[in-house]
């Protein structure tokens, strides 16, 4: 008889596969696939388009783990219908986006921005057009996770005052006061930086939209780090050119990679990363905590510990 499959939709350390065989030796490792191997497929790490139909028809795999935090681009009726698990990466990049929302706003209130475009042009200029002190600003975390949790917990330390946006507006440790998601309109007048870190579903599908950008201070930041669908692009580029608000940073997009003709590339009001505020130090071994953690509790009782996805929400 035929060892059920782990099998491993992208590289990993031969240390980690060894760890991996020796927790589960009832099991088989597999990198690649052949046809004939596909209904063995008992466990997958990640998930591709060139295995993923086959894998479903198999009607063997009874767990895949991810290793992004949103998990929207995987087939989540399916998974439900055939009752199969699903567990998410969320935590693992919190630290990684976290420097890099703060970067972006010590670059924009520093002045940091406007030096490099001088340095290009071997300009010296004293006289910045604008620059601003990070402290005291106030901090609208929209999508209070543990990314959320993580940015409020780094930020404070700069003099920000930090609140969240959740579901329900149930509180949550590290911010100074929480919101429902309803209410979002309402508060937001009173932001001077607004964070959006929420996952993609049909709820939170466009919910940064000319509503929302024409209530913000006209001197507002907005960041977007989640998902890319949960912004209306044309909606924030009209609400820029109208000086609704005074910036952007963009690490997400509706359709990545963003195309050339974009206005958005050429707008001195934007600054653009091509979605790697998640880059990890280490990924592997941060990554395989989680895995490994699910693996022994997959194993011992088909239940998973940490970071197991509600199929029905999508986070």
């Amino acid at each position: 008889m035929t060892k059920p499959i782990i099998f491993l939709q992208r590289p990993f350390r031969a240390e980690f596969i060894a760890k991996i065989q020796t927790m589960a030796p009832a099991y088989q490792i597999r990198t690649t696939l052949t046809p004939e191997e596909v209904p063995f497929v008992e466990i997958s790490v990640d998930w591709s388009k060139e295995y993923g139909t086959a894998l479903l028809q198999s009607n063997q795999l009874k767990w895949v783990q991810a290793s992004t935090a949103g998990v929207d681009y995987l087939p989540l009726g399916a998974f439900s219908e055939r009752k199969i698990l699903l567990s998410n990466s969320s935590g693992l990049h919190a630290l990684s986006i976290s420097e890099h929302i703060i970067g972006v706003l010590l670059g924009y209130y520093r002045g940091l921005n406007e030096s490099l475009k001088n340095q290009t042009q071997k300009k010296w200029n004293k006289h910045l057009s604008h620059y601003d002190q990070l402290a005291g600003k106030n901090l609208l975390v929209v999508g209070t996770g543990q990314i959320g949790q993580q940015l409020s917990k780094s930020i404070q330390g700069l003099g920000v005052n930090v609140y969240g946006i959740n579901t329900t507006g149930h509180p949550v440790t590290g911010f100074i006061e929480t919101y429902s998601i309803k209410n979002l309109a309402k508060i937001v007048s009173e932001m001077d930086v607004i964070v959006g870190i929420l996952p993609g579903t049909p709820d939170t599908y466009h919910i940064f939209n000319s509503d929302i950008f024409e209530k913000m201070k006209d001197s507002a930041v907005f960041i977007n780090v989640g998902r890319g669908d949960t912004l209306h692009t044309k909606e924030l580029i009209s609400a820029l050119e109208k000086k609704q608000l005074a910036f952007a940073a963009l690490d997400v997009f509706e359709e990545e990679p963003l195309g050339n003709e974009s206005p958005l590339w050429e707008m001195e009001n934007v600054v653009i990363t091509p979605h790697i505020s998640g880059l990890t130090v280490d990924f592997q071994n941060k990554f395989m905590k989680i895995f490994l953690t699910n693996l022994k509790s997959y194993l011992e009782n088909n239940e998973l510990t940490i970071n197991q996805v509600a199929l029905d929400r999508g986070y």
